[in-house]
């Protein structure tokens, strides 16, 4: 409303635009169209999204989707900051599966210096990072089936995603925004006893998960909410630029970590769950059955740890042991001049994707051989995949709004721009 006015909208082809009224419908019940708006802070939109939609009755004739209500200048901001001065920004694009950043970066990084990260430090990468994937996908779920009715399921969820975090937070000492990556490595090597607390852990999961099968998988209110709702086909997922579940719940047999390995993940053997009819069953599916293929890759991590260091031995790149800085002029200087001027990858570009919470996770960093990126930019996954969420509201129902945009997990932080 301005100036005592209620905005008008006009629906052309290019979408929603404040000049006109809504048209004229013809039809017997309804004489012209209603605009909603939902958010941009909304119970069900998770985030600052803003959704006009112009309905007919319950029906949605088209949809103006607004992503644009976060600004903390991600990309610009790693311009003002050393590399490993970046992580806490990346925690922050997706900060329920924060750790998946971290190490996104940090191999982009790595790349550019052409160095890898130890063996060890490659396993521990890959077991917070699917511990992170199963939290994401626990969070998207849960919330999602609490919307629709299932509080229970909602509680279960969480209570089995609070396990996991009392597991992660023990690592690295932090339960959200955790900055444990270290370009070269990790931060710190795992906790003594980690590996029977994380047995104890998943099987705690594992029944929450049972039950939360038993509750909505198979619940006829539940799949009548979510079956051949908001139906996205291969072709269309493709050309839309998905990926992660989304993509996969089209039957694109698409993974990051089985098409480009990174961090050993050719070392494991996992599935890639994949759906039929691209609704948002299939993505519920899809990301049920992710979980448990999550937990089958960290328990052979684990039994197949290798022994060694977890940060690379090269005072350019990673900060020296504390008691060098404290009794040698060498490490005492090598340790100074990192943490003033930074790592300084030689000039050039490069571009490195992980298999992140919601899909493709890539950043594109530009060094001009200075100890901070010349430019940096983030493919994240939830930006990219609003794009097609117009598309999946047309001719839906407003009720299945709430479904549909669970099962897109958009999280701002990756639409930040």
């Amino acid at each position: 409303m301005a100036d005592g006015k209620l905005l008008e909208v006009d629906f052309g082809v290019g979408g929603i635009t404040t000049s006109a009224r809504p048209r004229q419908i013809d039809d017997d019940l309804h004489s012209e169209s209603m605009i909603v708006n939902l958010g941009p802070a909304h119970p069900a939109t998770h985030g600052t999204v803003r959704v006009v939609a112009e309905l007919v009755g319950e029906k949605i004739l088209d949809a103006d989707v607004d992503v644009g209500y976060l600004h903390r200048g991600f990309e610009k901001m790693c311009e003002t900051v050393d590399y490993n001065q970046v992580m806490p920004y990346t925690d922050r694009l997706n900060y329920v599966s924060p750790i998946i950043n971290n190490f996104g970066w940090c191999h982009t990084i790595e790349k550019l210096l052409e160095i890898e990260a130890p063996k060890r430090a490659q396993y521990i990468r890959v077991v917070l990072s699917e511990i992170s994937r199963v939290c994401d996908h626990l969070t998207c779920l849960g919330a999602s089936a609490m919307e629709l009715g299932a509080f229970t399921v909602m509680l279960y969820m969480m209570e089995a995603r609070e396990v996991l975090w009392d597991l992660l937070e023990e690592v690295t000492g932090a339960r959200l925004t955790v900055s444990f990556g270290r370009v070269g490595g990790i931060k710190d090597d795992l906790t003594t006893g980690f590996a029977q607390r994380m047995t104890a852990a998943f099987a705690t999961v594992r029944q929450h998960l049972v039950n939360c099968d038993r509750l909505v998988t198979r619940n006829r209110i539940f799949i009548d909410r979510m079956c051949d709702i908001a139906v996205l086909t291969a072709e269309e997922a493709v050309n839309y630029s998905m990926t992660g579940p989304i993509l996969r719940a089209s039957g694109v047999n698409y993974d990051v970590r089985k098409a480009f390995p990174y961090s050993s993940y050719e070392d494991f053997e996992f599935e890639v769950p994949l759906g039929t009819k691209g609704d948002n069953y299939d993505r519920y599916l899809v990301r049920f059955q992710e979980m448990e293929q999550s937990l089958r890759i960290c328990e052979q991590a684990m039994n197949n740890l290798p022994e060694g260091p977890v940060i690379v031995d090269d005072p350019h790149i990673a900060l020296m042991p504390k008691d060098e800085v404290y009794s040698s002029i060498d490490g005492m200087i090598n340790h100074f001049e990192l943490v003033m001027y930074g790592v300084k990858p030689p000039k050039g570009s490069v571009y490195h994707a992980v298999e992140g919470g919601n899909g493709e996770l890539g950043f594109y960093v530009v060094s001009d051989g200075s100890g901070k990126p010349y430019r940096a930019h983030v493919r994240a996954p939830s930006f990219v995949h609003m794009g097609v969420f117009r598309k999946m509201l047309l001719g839906a129902n407003i009720s299945d709004m709430i479904p549909t945009f669970g099962m897109m997990n958009m999280i701002g932080g990756e639409c930040d721009r």
